[in-house]
């Protein structure tokens, strides 16, 4: 078996289909998961795994890897086959007799790859810190020739889309008199398993972009955090009149959200509104956001009764972290949405559910409801290739450390001045630093930006 250490991520397993990749690797990954399960505790012969994928043309040969993989190990599976990531984190947590489970996906990266997301039952990830390092030496191990369980596990072929509809169903209330009509671009990837029976549940007409799932992504990647992947739909909320326009990646754990005039809702901006509809049913809630967020995040909520703490980026960093702080919701910059009673996982569905019942609330269309928000200015996230990321970050905090009035080691270096703040993180697999600031004006934001800009270079 051909072994890359490299696509063993912070956050995941991901990598180039077919070349760091493998039928051999996905089957060892099914039967060094099933180690790990054990060696966590959890009691085998009396759970299953979930065994989910997505659109990827290569999920035709690595899901039945898998699945083969868990069964030699004497392990039952749950096969779900296509499915959404949000659907998938359900059926993982939602029943006590899974353990958890892989979902073969590579969420919004391009058609080359492919990957493998890991979920405990309780709804957390297997990430870097809680088992990433152990289950790579594990697949290394696996020896395809061992000696296999004595009886191999059962596949049983099971639907859960009904349960977890009526799950996220009982978490909002939405008075259906007036009806909201929605352009939804799903960008070829998974929505169609979920999304538009959520809709068709409401009783609303939507338009739909790209809603066939293809793994080659003809028309566009799907990744609403890029604004160029946004244009299609943007143009045909316009067109028609929409109320809003709403994106979501490949495997549909990640949304985007555009406004009834066409424009890109800024990723702060959604998190903030979505954040204050749990807060409505979580009154004085703990809340998470990502330290890159923007002010107005902390701000809004704080105003609305909630604690609001910071949290690094990623998603297996963050869900530990909402179980620990019992917090109700986080929001992440890259608009990964989380949420308590989803077993703190996203859910683009749900995401879908709030923005429709804040539109019903206010009364306002959702420019309106946006304009408040927009009192400073955030640069976006912003590369720089580095070959010695460590020593320009020490450098830099050695530069600044006497003027700023905070100093946050949370997730790289995050510094808080009287003008506004910077953020500085390392790329876990480049020689890359990514930079955000924020100011109260535009002017000063690209000042700071052009300063920093100077010395990454």
């Amino acid at each position: 078996m051909k072994f890359i250490e490299t696509i063993f991520r912070s956050y995941d397993i991901r990598g180039v289909a077919d070349i760091e990749l493998s039928e051999e690797l996905a089957y060892a990954l099914g039967r060094a998961y099933v180690r790990l399960l054990t060696e966590k505790g959890y009691d085998l012969t009396t759970q299953s795994l979930v065994v989910g994928r997505d659109m990827r043309q290569s999920g035709d040969s690595y899901y039945p890897e898998v699945i083969r993989g868990i069964t030699d190990e004497g392990v039952n599976v749950v096969a779900i086959g296509m499915s959404t990531t949000p659907l998938f984190n359900f059926t993982c947590a939602h029943y006590d007799e899974h353990a958890g489970g892989i979902m073969i996906t590579a969420s919004h990266n391009p058609a080359q790859y492919n990957g493998f997301k890991l979920a405990l039952g309780n709804g957390l990830a297997v990430g870097k810190g809680s088992g990433m390092e152990a289950l790579k030496q594990y697949v290394q191990e696996v020896d395809q020739q061992q000696p296999l369980a004595q009886t191999k596990g059962t596949v049983t072929e099971t639907e859960f889309t009904a349960a977890y509809l009526d799950h996220i169903f009982s978490l909002v209330h939405i008075d259906n008199t007036k009806k909201y009509h929605i352009v939804v671009d799903a960008g070829n990837g998974m929505a169609k398993v979920t999304l538009p029976k959520v809709i068709d549940r409401l009783g609303y007409n939507a338009e739909y972009l790209y809603l066939e799932p293809d793994g080659t992504f003809p028309n566009h990647e799907a990744n609403p955090l890029k604004t160029e992947t946004l244009k299609d739909l943007q143009a045909k909320v316009k067109e028609t009149n929409a109320d809003f326009g709403f994106a979501i990646d490949a495997d549909m754990d990640r949304i985007g959200l555009v406004d009834e005039q066409g424009n890109v809702v800024d990723p702060s901006y959604v998190g903030t509104l979505i954040g204050l509809s749990v807060l409505k049913k979580h009154p004085n809630a703990t809340m998470l956001a990502d330290l890159r967020s923007s002010m107005i995040v902390k701000e809004v909520w704080e105003h609305a009764g909630a604690t609001v703490e910071s949290c690094p980026v990623g998603h297996a960093l963050i869900k530990p972290l909402m179980k620990e702080k019992r917090a109700a919701f986080a929001s992440e910059l890259s608009l990964h949405l989380y949420f308590k009673d989803m077993y703190n996982v996203e859910s683009s569905d749900l995401c879908l559910l709030y923005i429709i019942q804040l539109l019903q609330e206010a009364q306002q269309p959702l420019s309106e409801i946006i304009a408040p928000l927009k009192k400073y200015a955030h640069s976006g996230e912003i590369n720089f290739e580095v070959e010695d990321k460590d020593g320009v970050m020490e450098s830099i905090e050695n530069t600044y450390k006497e003027r700023a009035q905070e100093i946050s080691h949370l997730d790289g270096l995050k510094m808080v001045f009287d003008w506004g703040w910077v953020s500085i993180r390392k790329s876990n697999t480049e020689p890359v630093l990514r930079l955000n600031l924020e100011s109260r004006d535009k002017q000063t934001t690209l000042q700071k930006v052009q300063e920093f800009s100077t010395i990454f270079s």
